[in-house]
């Protein structure tokens, strides 16, 4: 009996001690895990974007590439929760699928769900166009000529993508303070839209304007603030974004691949300031331009990329730096659907496709993907970064500069900042009332939404900056 109580004994050490010993395990990998999400830490990417000479561009093939070529760049956030990414693309639009396959790759790249990826483009002309769900129905059609929506060399840029951000997340870098500047863009912007005394739109002024008497006319409404949001190890600065918003044309369709005045004024900064990733994301600029100080002179393409890259440089300077950590960074989503425009018609659309000729911009591809997308009950994600007090919303389209200066006065306690341009499906969002008022970016040929679209967006944006719990 003295036997068998021995042995009981000693099996019952020995599973305590099995015990004790798997209870230290899951404790180290528990604090190890929580010490990994502490530290916060960015991995930036940066990979070329130019299309090869030949490829069908949004508007013209390619005939050369030239010594300032196309850039995808962005940043991951590690550490607060799964990775956060940013992507930033010198195309004119990524719709639909493309949308979805954009995000999905990145996604398992940077270990994380496409909840958490935002895809932007800055919308310049002379730049390619994506569309994955307007190509798979030209497939179905057997179009012999897919144009601007040939998904080739997306594909290939998808995979060089998603390389380079696993390779960047590899040798991320700790992140110690955040910082936000901003400063006022001289003699850029100008509202396309020229009104009568009514309301009503007499004359559209475009980002290339010859008409002296229409550049002698007023700014109209704009957001003449260039934000910059930058992420720094103590004193070493490692990414700085920044956000305005305004059509990015001096002139195009030159045939020559080109990421024009934003581009450039990205590139002068990372040479009078080199170190730091520059990131640039166009803000909400659907009636925007540059046509009040743009006639389309050659030399004007340098002049606007000075004075926008004096305003990143200035904003920089103002940067005021917080200390940040993970618990201070946060991402929210909320998914919306877009009301359909009555103009568009599946049966006519259809009809069409058959007999699109493989040049038009807008036309039955991308609206019929687009309705057929919304018919599925496929919803656009509306996302916010927070950092400390800054805000940055990520939206869809070409939206118009009201939504942006509308989420500036929602919190004016906070640093808000807004990249449009997002799912490029939309085309371009007007307000309710600019539906009204006619004008290019209202009619059927460049808006794929209703006037009821601004409820929409406006209770989003109200949701993702928490206005309503602000104001409690």
């Amino acid at each position: 009996m003295k036997s068998e109580a021995k042995k009981k004994l000693q099996r019952a050490c020995v599973l305590f001690a099995a015990f004790c010993i798997v209870f230290s395990s899951m404790r180290r990998l528990k604090a190890a895990e929580e010490k990994t999400l502490s530290v916060l830490s960015i991995a930036t990417f940066d990979v070329d974007a130019t299309p090869p000479v030949g490829f069908m561009m949004a508007y013209d093939r390619a005939v050369r590439v030239d010594e300032l070529g196309l850039r995808c760049r962005g940043i991951a956030i590690l550490g607060a929760g799964e990775p956060i990414v940013l992507c930033a693309v010198d195309w004119i639009g990524i719709a639909n699928e493309s949308q979805d396959v954009f995000r999905e790759r990145i996604a398992k790249a940077a270990g994380t769900s496409p909840s958490r990826v935002a895809v932007h483009t800055l919308h310049q002309h002379d730049a390619p166009r994506c569309d994955f769900s307007a190509e798979s129905l030209l497939h179905q059609i057997g179009a012999s000529d897919l144009g601007a929506h040939d998904g080739s060399f997306a594909r290939e840029l998808i995979n060089r993508l998603v390389r380079e951000i696993e390779s960047s997340i590899a040798k991320a870098t700790p992140i110690t303070h955040a910082g936000f500047g901003s400063a006022f863009v001289r003699d850029v912007a100008s509202n396309r839209r020229i009104q009568d005394e009514t309301g009503q739109v007499i004359a559209t002024r475009f980002s290339t304007t010859r008409d002296e008497k229409l550049r002698a006319l007023p700014d109209g409404i704009i957001d003449p603030e260039l934000s910059s949001v930058s992420f720094w190890n103590g004193e070493t600065p490692v990414a700085v974004l920044s956000y305005y918003a305004c059509h990015p044309q001096s002139y195009y369709r030159t045939g020559i691949p080109n990421p024009d005045f934003p581009g450039i004024a990205r590139f002068m900064r990372s040479q009078d300031a080199p170190g730091p990733l520059y990131i640039h994301f166009n803000g909400a600029g659907g009636n925007v331009g540059a046509g009040k100080y743009n006639d389309g002179s050659k030399e004007n393409r340098m002049v606007l990329a000075t004075r926008v890259a004096d305003a990143m440089r200035e904003s920089f300077k103002a940067t005021q730096k917080f200390e940040v950590s993970s618990t201070q960074v946060k991402w929210e989503t909320t998914p919306v659907s877009l009301p359909l425009a009555k103009h568009l018609d599946r049966e006519k659309l259809t009809t069409e496709l058959k007999e699109w000729d493989g040049v038009t911009y807008w036309g039955a591809p991308d609206k019929l993907a687009w309705l057929l997308r919304c018919e599925s009950g496929h919803t656009i994600d509306l996302s916010c970064l927070t950092v400390g007090t800054v805000r940055i919303l990520h939206m869809p389209g070409e939206l118009f500069v009201e939504y942006q200066l509308a989420a500036k006065a929602m919190r004016p306690d906070l640093q808000v900042a807004m990249a449009a341009y997002g799912d490029y499906g939309p085309g371009y969002i007007g307000t309710a009332e600019a539906y009204g008022q006619g004008g290019y970016e209202t009619s059927e040929r460049a808006s794929n939404v209703a006037p009821e679209t601004e409820a929409v967006l406006m209770s989003g944006i109200r949701t993702l900056l928490q206005v309503d719990e602000a104001t409690k």
